[in-house]
């Protein structure tokens, strides 16, 4: 006699449900979305007048649509927001204000590290849904097309020669993910 695999994975105490995840998800996101807005909010504080600017306007408006989108998800689907809303909205301007004055490859700098440490986020996320939940991944893919579009911008304005590049993104790489492990609890 062979035994039948199980079709799920038996889920563990202390493990999340599927609609645990889903929703740890979507907390994530709205609360990475409001963090990236802001930042660019504190870039353009700072570089508002510059060259840059626009640009940084243009990826602004960007994230501005991805937040309301996953605003609405919160709305729709009554999931909690992170508890951490006011700590973002400081940090993020005070991130993105502080690599401007450094300077605008800073600034930029900042962008690739936030996008690429967000890219792995949504890569991730999206590995995980399952087929009930294609809406959602099909947002989430949109998003991380277009942020990794801002990767490609912010390297194509020089980040990669920004002072103290690899470590300022190190850092902000670190900062994200220890952003995205709380958000998604509290």
């Amino acid at each position: 006699m062979t035994a039948t695999p199980p079709t799920e994975i038996a889920l563990l105490p202390g493990d999340p449900t599927p609609r645990e995840v889903v929703e740890r998800m979507i907390r994530v996101d709205h609360a990475g979305e409001y963090g990236a807005r802001r930042i660019y909010q504190g870039q353009l504080a700072v570089l508002g007048r510059g060259a840059a600017a626009p640009v940084l306007r243009q990826m602004q408006a960007q994230e501005e649509a991805h937040l309301a989108a996953f605003a609405a998800l919160i709305a729709r689907r009554r999931v909690r927001p992170t508890a951490l809303l006011p700590l973002w909205h400081v940090a993020g301007f005070a991130l993105g204000a502080a690599t401007a004055a450094i300077g605008q490859r800073a600034a930029m700098a900042c962008t690739v590290a936030v996008e690429e440490a967000i890219d792995a986020h949504y890569a991730a996320q999206s590995a995980r849904l399952g087929s009930d939940e294609t809406a959602l991944r099909d947002t989430i893919d949109t998003f991380r097309a277009e942020e990794l579009e801002h990767r490609d911008i912010g390297l194509a304005h020089g980040a990669e020669q920004a002072p103290g590049y690899r470590l300022l993104s190190r850092l902000i790489k670190a900062g994200c993910r220890a952003a995205i492990a709380v958000s998604e609890r509290i």
